[in-house]
């Protein structure tokens, strides 16, 4: 607890250095915190959008939670998140509340930018644990998470019932898998197509009992034969031609690739939904679990948090503005707008009572692998999906001995 007297010399010490270090003038003493909530607040918000739909649905959130708070809440659309957000935390003038991306969450945690407001979520029990420890670092809640995707296999209906196909043949396990890929691969089309990079091909080796690290983060476990198997696999489907990448088949992501008719079958996320009604609203598709492999089922969850600015001024506000954004009536609301699922417990029974088509996704979460979350980890995930493009000539043991010597080097700085 602050006292009134070291908050004193604490902002007489801020403004004395002010001009030669950028020390914020934020301090959570009981004056600041008192005339933040009893003053009407100018928040920012600053998202990375993917759409108008989603733009939209965040717009009309601020508004309705302007209108029952009294606040003036602006929401701006980013260009480039990442660097916006950098630049704004390295100049001291950060949006208030902001998208944060897997990927760089620790990066800004490390740094101080972020302000744990996570002890002040009263049921924060209503999220689940692994998406919570996703946003947790240095043992302190940092930030909720706003949605969650898992993957599944969507497959393209008509493609199917051509190749005389049934929901019967789902495939439910990597040899199924092989089946019906090489089954459906004829006169322009591909079995499988999907992206060339972890955040899809990831599935393989998590179903051949591996992963990236271990279960706490602290230890590399890439380098191993269950994670070898897993992109062995996905190789040996590649040089058969039954499977391939997007942009082998002139498309940017396999709901393009999909909805084009390019691929009868690709791994996708819920997000999958959104992007079909728009761009391809007469193709016909189905959602299937992701078939397993030698050591059972395997999907990934993705998530963004709500990120709270250290540097905000209006810290009690933010706090404020996100409890409305993550009750689970908002978050229903965001699931009908533009397809994700809601990161809150309750919130996603209702969401797959009313959305059976998304059962498959739903069903995923229960035992979804979550992000790597390593300050520093990003840029070895950048060079690991370098490396994957090149999987169907490439040794993928190679490819893993790489992936754990720099994956060990960014641990041994983030920690």
């Amino acid at each position: 607890m602050v006292t009134r007297t070291a908050a004193a010399a604490a902002l007489v010490t801020c403004a004395a250095l002010l001009a030669a270090t950028g020390c914020s003038s934020n301090f959570d003493s009981g004056k600041d915190q008192a005339q933040d909530k009893a003053e009407k607040q100018k928040l920012t918000v600053l998202i990375a959008t993917s759409g108008d739909a989603e733009t939209q649905a965040v717009k009309a959130a601020a508004a309705s939670y302007a209108k029952k708070s009294g606040n003036t809440v602006t929401v701006e659309v980013a260009k480039d998140m990442n660097q916006q957000l950098a630049q704004s935390f390295a100049g001291h003038k950060p949006p208030d509340v902001f998208y944060v991306n897997s990927d760089q969450f620790a990066n800004y945690s490390k740094g101080g930018s972020l302000y744990a407001y996570g002890d002040q979520i009263s049921d924060a029990s209503d999220f689940s644990e692994q998406l919570l420890s996703s946003f947790s670092y240095g043992g302190k809640q940092m930030c909720l998470p706003k949605d969650t995707s898992t993957l599944g296999l969507a497959i393209n209906s008509d493609l199917w019932k051509k190749a005389g196909l049934t929901e019967k043949d789902y495939p439910k396990t990597w040899k199924d898998l092989r089946s019906v890929a090489d089954k459906l691969t004829a006169n322009g089309v591909t079995g499988l197509v999907t992206s060339d990079e972890y955040q899809r091909l990831g599935v393989f080796m998590k179903q051949a009992g591996g992963w990236l690290t271990d279960a706490d983060q602290k230890k590399m476990t890439a380098d191993t034969p269950e994670n070898a198997e897993g992109l062995a696999f996905v190789q040996s489907m590649l040089k058969s031609g039954s499977m391939k990448f997007a942009k082998q088949v002139d498309t940017s992501w396999g709901g393009e690739a999909l909805g084009k008719g390019k691929a009868a079958m690709t791994i996708e996320g819920n997000w999958l939904d959104g992007g079909m009604k728009l761009d391809y609203p007469d193709v016909k598709y189905a959602v299937a679990p992701l078939p397993a492999g030698p050591k059972g089922e395997g999907t990934l969850a993705f998530s963004t948090c709500w990120g709270i600015a250290a540097d905000s001024t209006h810290q009690a506000a933010s706090v404020d503005l996100v409890k409305h954004l993550t009750s689970a009536e908002q978050q229903l609301a965001f699931a009908d707008a533009f397809g994700v699922m809601p990161s809150r417990t309750s919130a996603l029974k209702t969401y797959a009572e009313k959305t059976p088509q998304a059962k498959a996704w739903v069903d995923g979460s229960a035992y979804a692998q979550g992000p790597v979350t390593i300050a520093g980890f990003d840029k070895v995930l950048s060079q690991f999906n370098t490396d994957l493009q090149s999987l169907r000539t490439a040794d993928p043991k190679k490819i893993l001995a790489d992936l754990q010597r720099n994956g060990e080097q960014a641990i041994a700085k983030g920690n």
